[in-house]
């Protein structure tokens, strides 16, 4: 045999290697994905614009739409074609924090670690108040507060949040729970929670809205409630809605929990807090419509360029910090799967799109807008032309640790392909396909009109336990090895689906889902 035959078996040799039930997988391809993803890697830098220059993504917000305009320039810069914001419907209101300023004066000094709640409203101002407790157990307890509260800040009685723990706040998947996924033969069904009006949660919930009306309607000048969170960590929340018709509220800091109940503690005990604050908050509303970025590297084969390949993540946060875990990995790994596929020069065969949700935070709004737009309505199970076209859809919000493997969502015959795919990289940490599904994020929008849509499976870190949703969610907090692997892993991904002859497999199609009957 000589020189030149050798070398094209043995480069064909290497172009398919055969794996788990004859799925082909490039391994040429796979090694130059591998070099580009994690020796020549962006991540960190795409990571670094959508958060420490961005600032916080929340949904409406001019901040958003900065990173939204800078991810579209960037897909441009690296030879995307139809790179744009993409309009999926109505939103609401936008806002931003212009200025937080809270400490207690006396009985001493002492600058508070508290954020405004989303959508409310700011001081006007500055002002000065002694802390008023505000303890309500039923509706008849407010009549006793009438006339005297307004202009002042007042602190929402609240029994102390979760006990000091040992647990380490971030850890990885074990072998033993990707063991247990592995094995799993079904998904676990969800527990169904009846919509009881005479619970404890309800009435709760139902107190606390007569109590904000009350504070609203008399007037006062801050509302002070206690975060989530312990050691200085704040989970955010919103305290009134984004809709443009939505009623007015009083302006509400969330405390962290140790400052809030020194507070709590001062004020019980008869020792007078006086307090001052400054906080500036602005709503938006020229533009209530809610966008997502998106940008495609186009197929070239004839039969299969109109077929699409998707991946996205969610860009939009909350405002305590940038959103960095949730969800500026997940969309800066997306962007750099793609960033990955132009630097090896692929021409793929069908179509590969990604998509930068926004207001995922409010209901995957982003996605199920776009979904509606191009596939159809899981209300109705009315399909559109699209939704036939479109192979599969790889989403990534698990904050920023590593992929260790893939949910199936319940498609069974998916299994198969993925685990071949992953056979290359089971040295970075990834082997595990389970049928089971992770849920609450944006690939569910694509499997509620029967399109293949997959969540991997990621390393949790300190996402539950510090960062998700919190103050603590900045860019510091990112772990470069594991987004370059996950870049790297989703790439192939992508590459494959899009080459394969056939489409991934799909479940039998969904039922319509009308909106659940309440009691």
């Amino acid at each position: 045999m000589n020189t030149k035959l050798l070398s094209l078996c043995l480069l064909f040799a290497g172009t398919v290697t055969i794996a788990s039930g004859q799925e082909p997988v490039d391994s040429v391809m796979v090694k130059k994905i591998r070099d580009e993803g994690l020796n020549h890697s962006k991540v960190m830098e795409t990571a670094f614009y959508l958060t420490d220059v961005s600032g916080p993504r929340i949904s409406g917000s001019p901040e958003l739409k900065h990173a939204q305009d800078w991810a579209v320039n960037q897909l441009k810069s690296w030879g995307l074609v139809n790179a744009q914001r993409e309009s999926w419907g109505k939103f609401g209101k936008g806002w931003e924090i212009q200025k937080n300023y809270a400490a207690f004066t006396a009985p001493y000094y002492h600058a508070i670690i508290a954020i405004p709640k989303a959508w409310t409203p700011g001081t006007n101002g500055p002002i000065r108040s002694s802390v008023i407790l505000v303890k309500v157990d039923t509706m008849t307890d407010l009549a006793k507060y009438k006339g005297t509260l307004q202009g002042k800040i007042v602190i929402i009685d609240a029994k102390a949040g979760a006990e000091r723990t040992f647990k380490p706040d971030a850890s990885r998947v074990t072998d033993d729970e990707l063991d247990v996924m592995a094995k799993a033969t079904s998904q676990p069904a969800a527990a169904r929670r009846a919509f009881d009006r005479n619970s404890p949660a309800f009435r709760a919930r139902a107190l606390r809205t007569a109590v904000n009306e009350f504070l609203q309607a008399e007037n006062v000048g801050l509302v002070l409630s206690q975060a989530r969170g312990t050691d200085g960590t704040v989970f955010t929340t919103n305290g009134a809605s984004y809709a443009d018709t939505a009623k007015a509220v009083s302006p509400e800091l969330e405390v962290s929990g140790e400052d809030f109940q020194r507070i709590l503690r001062l004020v019980k005990a008869g020792i007078k807090v006086e307090m001052e604050a400054d906080i500036k908050t602005q709503f938006f509303t020229d533009d209530l419509q809610g966008y997502d970025v998106v940008g495609e590297i186009p197929g070239t084969d004839k039969k299969l360029k109109d077929q699409v390949v998707m991946i996205g993540g969610h860009l939009d946060s909350w405002h305590g910090a940038t959103g960095a875990t949730d969800n500026g990995a997940g969309s800066a790994v997306m962007m750099e799967a793609m960033r990955i596929l132009k630097a090896v020069n692929f021409k793929p065969r069908r179509t590969i799109r990604i998509a930068l949700w926004s207001s995922e935070e409010q209901g995957l709004f982003g996605s199920r807008g776009y979904v509606l737009n191009h596939f159809g309505d899981p209300k109705t199970m009315v399909l559109k032309p699209e939704q036939e076209k479109l192979s599969a859809y790889y989403n990534l919000d698990n904050g920023t640790g590593k992929i260790r493997g893939i949910y199936l969502q319940g498609d069974s015959l998916a299994g198969p392909i993925f685990k071949a795919w992953l056979a290359p990289f089971k040295d970075l940490g990834a082997t595990t396909v389970t049928i089971r599904n992770t849920g609450s994020t944006d690939h569910v929008s694509f499997d509620a009109v029967g399109i293949p849509g997959f969540q991997f499976i990621q390393d949790g870190l300190d996402y539950g336990a510090r960062t998700h949703h919190s103050n603590q969610d900045t860019y510091d907090k990112l772990s470069e090895d594991d987004l370059k692997q996950a870049a790297t892993i989703v790439a192939s991904f992508v590459y494959h689906t899009s080459q394969r002859d056939d489409m991934i497999p799909r479940k039998e199609l969904p039922k319509p889902q009308p909106p659940a009957a309440r009691n």
